[in-house]
Parts: C-alpha cells; structure tokens; sequence
C-alpha cells in the first residue's frame, strides 16, 4: 500500500471505527451495583452523601439537615492505551493485526468501568468510605450506635442453619438498617455478587426447593446471581440493593473512552522513528456512596 497522507488517514479512520463497534457491542454488569456519575473537574465532592434526607411530618418548624464534617471526595485519574504501528507495515499491507489491537482497546475501554467498580467492592473491607470507616465495617457510627454490613462466614448451602447464618444474616442485616432519626431505610437487596468458585453455591440458594438437610429453601429467588470474575478471593461473597435509583458504588466519569491518533508527517515519530501511533484515553475513577445498600463478607469463617 502506497503510505501516503490519504491512505493513512484512512486507516486509522478503519481503527477508530473497529475500536468504537468493540466499544459498543462490550457489555458489563457493573452499572447493576454502581452509578455512573459525571465529572466537570478534577474531583468531585460528595459530602452529601453523610445525610439522607427523608420525608417526615411537619410540625412546628422544618428540620433542617446539614453536611457532617467528613470530607470525601473522588479525584479522577487518567487511563489510557497506546499502540504503535510501523510505517513499514503500512507499506507491506500488513495491518490485520492492528486491527485486532483496536478491537482490544476498545473492548478494553468499555470494561474499564467494571474493572475499577469490581475492584473497589473487593477492596472495601479495606478501603474508607465517606464515614471514615472501610465500606464492609462491623462499627459503622449510626445515631451513636455501632452498625455492621460486614460478616466472615463463607456462603453455604449445607443446611436451612447454614444458609440463615450467611445468606440470611445478610439479608437481616440490609433489612434492618435505620437512618439517623431512626426510620427504616427499606433496603431490599435483591443482587448476590459472587466470584466463579461460589457460582454453583449461589444458583442452588436461588433454585432448589429444600437443602440437603430437606428444610425448605426460604430463601429461594430471593436474589439475582452475578458472577464476577474480577472479584480477588474465592471466598468473598457480596449482597447489594438495586430497587433505588441510587446504587452503592459510584463510578465517576470526566472524559469517555476517546480514540486518538498520532499521524502527523511532521512529528519526530513519524519522521525519525517511521512510528505512527492510535489508542484511548479515559478520565474516571470510583469511589463508595451508601454502605447501608451493600453487605460483604469475607467467607473466611465455616
């Protein structure tokens, strides 16, 4: 192919739309548990999220609610991938295997947002949310009393007993969370997130009619099952809210995937190195929003 300013435009018009088609047709669970929320600077502040507000009747005066003291914002980071092509392969016509890294970055451009938010329900017994406390916590400050969306035991189906003191002390312990003026914050989770080695544990809570012990399987269609493969342990096993329009997790967005291109003759890349160059940038990053809506475990516990 004869490398010129017309033939090389045009083939990097071919990538993008290879890389864009990628993009669009790779799908992602992760806006079941997550929000996306939009960035216009380099972080956004989420104070708000220490009060919410509800409807209360209104005698005497109206009660005014104001911002705790916690500050808790998400900065957002740049991500970016990066192919180089040889102008030499341009002239032998060999660019089949470009085409494939367009498609990658694409497809890999659009999974990044699960690929931080699955990162972030794996590391939330460790990482801080907007109380100062990790976001699965056995002492969440709440009207000062200590409130736990945290447990340890692994999810089991052994026995009604089994499943009552995993799945069902999740289930008791979403239920049962209060705002700070004691009113009931009607959490009904209704999605377990659990890593591949959990799956058939997972689908057989949610189908079979009894357990092995032959109780009867209360618990059965209680909860959607997802399978995440990025989570980090075998062992850990999640519990989330997705009736609200708010959800636990927060992925923030301040550029969308973008595909760009280095093709300019006169850059020293091109000239001196023969190196064109395509690939996508993001700006984005995630952070925590209600602990109330989510329950983790570790599953570290029989």
């Amino acid at each position: 192919m004869l490398v010129n300013v017309k033939n090389v435009k045009q083939i990097f018009v071919n990538l993008k739309t290879t890389f864009q088609k990628a993009f669009t047709q790779t799908t992602s669970d992760w806006t079941k548990v997550a929000m996306a929320v939009p960035s216009t600077g380099k972080e956004n502040d989420y104070s708000w999220l220490s009060r919410f507000p509800k409807m209360r009747e209104w005698v005497g005066d109206k009660v005014i609610k104001s911002l705790a003291a916690f500050n808790y914002t998400i900065r957002n980071k740049d991500w970016e991938a990066t192919v180089k092509v040889d102008r030499n392969d341009i002239d032998d016509d060999q660019l089949t295997g470009y085409a494939i890294q367009a498609q990658s970055a694409g497809q890999s451009a659009a999974e990044l947002p699960a690929d931080i938010v699955f990162a972030l329900v794996s590391d939330g017994f460790t990482n801080l949310c907007y109380d100062g406390q990790p976001f699965f916590d056995t002492d969440h400050p709440v009207k000062g009393k200590s409130v736990s969306n945290k447990g340890t035991k692994k999810l089991s189906t052994a026995s009604l007993a089994a499943a009552q003191a995993s799945y069902g002390a999740a289930r008791k312990a979403l239920r049962s969370m209060k705002d700070e003026e004691g009113a009931s914050l009607k959490i009904l989770p209704g999605l377990l997130v659990v890593p591949p080695a959990l799956e058939d544990e997972a689908n057989y809570l949610m189908t079979a009619d009894r357990f092995p012990d032959n109780t009867p399987n209360q618990y059965k269609g209680t909860a959607e099952v997802l399978v995440v493969p990025e989570l980090k342990t075998d062992t850990e096993w999640f519990l989330f809210n997705i009736s609200k329009p708010v959800k636990p997790i927060i992925y923030q967005e301040r550029k969308k995937p973008d595909f760009v291109e280095q093709t300019d003759y006169n850059n020293d890349n091109v000239f001196m190195r023969k190196k064109f160059r395509f690939g996508a940038e993001v700006r984005a990053n995630g952070g925590y929003a209600f602990w109330q809506m989510a329950y983790g475990s570790t599953g570290e516990a029989a």
